[in-house]
């Protein structure tokens, strides 16, 4: 059985849920932070070994997924990323 919701015109809709973000393609840009509402996201440091070529450490933020029980489906995230880093599902 899937979760199946209507639009506003009536046409079925299945949501597909955030399920995992891939830290690998994930820049960090906060794009999908900034479109959900519902508080799912959130930006991390994600440690790099080694130093750039200015000796500093090399860090970074990519995104990570905090509250999946708040995600209502609608692949927002999804739309504004440019790497394509979120994976969903449906239930």
């Amino acid at each position: 059985m899937s979760i199946v919701g209507y639009t506003r015109g009536g046409n079925t809709w299945t949501p597909c849920f955030i399920d995992a973000i891939d830290v690998e393609k994930c820049i960090g840009c906060g794009r999908c932070y900034k479109v959900c509402g519902r508080d799912v996201l959130m930006l991390i440091e994600k440690p790099f070994e080694g130093e750039d070529e200015y000796g500093d450490d090399m860090g970074n933020k990519v995104m990570s997924i905090r509250n999946p029980m708040k995600c209502i489906g609608c692949e927002a995230c999804a739309r504004v990323c440019t790497k394509k880093c979120q994976t969903h599902i449906t239930l």
